[in-house]
């Protein structure tokens, strides 16, 4: 069992850059493939970017490709999510999720992951 606690969030300006942190508690963080999803008003909760248990295989929506970076501190088990050049189509509660497993496996698929945390709010006003 495996607690993810997000921080970071907040209000920001279009143009601008946020850093979300998600902690992880309990199991050897290390073994735990992670990844970000988002869900604005209305919608569904989407894919954002994941990262593998050692850091070393990242993948990312389209939507994010180029401005948002994950990476990953297994000495203080924490994952964050880097955002830049910000826009209001990126609001959303963006959530962190992992799974137990070794290798370069990733998903984009929330029903992968086994553990989710309670999310963040992020607003990006025009």
């Amino acid at each position: 069992q495996v607690q993810l606690v997000e921080s970071g969030g907040g209000l920001v300006q279009a143009g601008g850059s946020l850093r979300l942190s998600c902690a992880a508690s309990g199991r050897a963080f290390e073994s735990y493939a992670m990844g970000w999803f988002r869900q604005a008003p209305g919608k569904e909760r989407e894919f954002v970017a994941a990262i593998n248990w050692s850091g070393g295989s990242a993948n990312y929506a389209d939507s994010v490709q180029c401005r948002f970076t994950i990476s990953r501190d297994n000495a203080k088990n924490t994952v964050y999510l880097q955002m830049n050049s910000l826009k209001p189509e990126d609001t959303a509660v963006y959530f962190c999720a992992a799974r137990d497993i070794y290798g370069k496996f990733t998903s984009q698929t929330t029903s992968w992951y086994d553990y989710w945390g309670q999310g963040t709010q992020v607003t990006v006003s025009s």
